[in-house]
């Protein structure tokens, strides 16, 4: 009985192998050479991203994504191949894949918000922007989240959703931009002198342009306050040199007010008291 049972088993065996065997050769077959070609076609992929120039980290999510989808149809097309229903098993990833799309809403939105900024590149890394109430240098663009650096170094990390649905300002996206300030000069002083001495200041200021014809440096008045006449000045600069012309003219105009007699007024208010007639 043990001898007969052996041998059933054996030829029994045998059918298998001769049924399944060639299909599962084939199978483990196609599944190496199929996971190398996706090796290549994702070289290939990231070598033509990055010769258009695409964002760093839009180039490495792309090429993650299309590596991983093929391989999920590879996987799909070997399973098939050797016998395995597949049909129930793609209604189960998309059942799984609804599943936690529902449960990941806010996670979805943010990524989305990730590819939108990476794919059509409002701002880029290195760029200045002020979104969500902070101001600061972009450092890194992730899926999820950006990375800002503020001037106090200190690190704001944004979600990405709230940013590609939100304002946001770029602060020096073009190459040149405008420093404009308000300086106070008191009502006894002489306007076009006081004019006279910040052009002087913006004519002599290395860093401010003067060659661009829609771009010169010009100053106006431009309020009557309480305490003072409002100068304002405008010097368009390289937007690199924002920040030094800045504050540089702050420094420059107070000595050349200073050597020319011109008085900065702070705030004062007068106060006249009327007595009453008492009883």
């Amino acid at each position: 009985m043990d001898e007969i049972s052996i041998e059933k088993i054996y030829n029994q065996a045998i059918e298998l192998l001769m049924l399944y065997g060639p299909k599962f050769i084939l199978a483990i077959l196609v599944l190496i050479i199929g996971w190398w070609l996706i090796g290549r076609i994702a070289n290939m992929a990231e070598k033509s991203m990055n010769k258009v120039k695409f964002e760093v980290g839009l180039t490495h999510f792309l090429v993650s994504f299309i590596s991983v989808i093929l391989k999920v149809l590879l996987l799909i097309s070997v399973a098939s191949m050797i016998g395995i229903e597949t049909t129930s098993f793609i209604a189960m990833l998309g059942a799984a894949g609804l599943a936690v799309g529902m449960a990941l809403q806010g996670s979805l939105a943010n990524f989305a918000g990730g590819v939108l900024i990476l794919f059509f590149k409002p701002f880029k890394v290195g760029d200045v922007i002020e979104a969500q109430g902070y101001m600061g240098k972009v450092v890194e663009i992730q899926i999820f989240v950006t990375v800002l650096l503020t001037y106090d170094n200190e690190k704001i990390i944004i979600p990405n959703g709230t940013l590609s649905n939100g304002c946001v300002k770029n602060k020096f996206a073009e190459p040149t931009h405008r420093v404009a300030i308000e300086f106070g000069i008191s009502y006894g002083d002489d306007v076009h002198k006081a004019r006279d001495v910040l052009m002087s200041v913006l004519d002599d200021y290395d860093l401010v342009l003067k060659d661009i014809e829609d771009k010169k440096p010009t100053v106006h008045v431009s309020q009557h306050g309480e305490s003072h006449i409002g100068m304002l000045v405008w010097a368009w600069v390289e937007s690199d040199n924002y920040w030094p012309v800045y504050f540089g003219l702050y420094e420059r105009v107070k000595i050349a007010f200073d050597a020319a007699d011109i008085t900065i007024p702070f705030p004062q208010r007068d106060v006249h008291i009327y007595q009453g007639t008492g009883e």
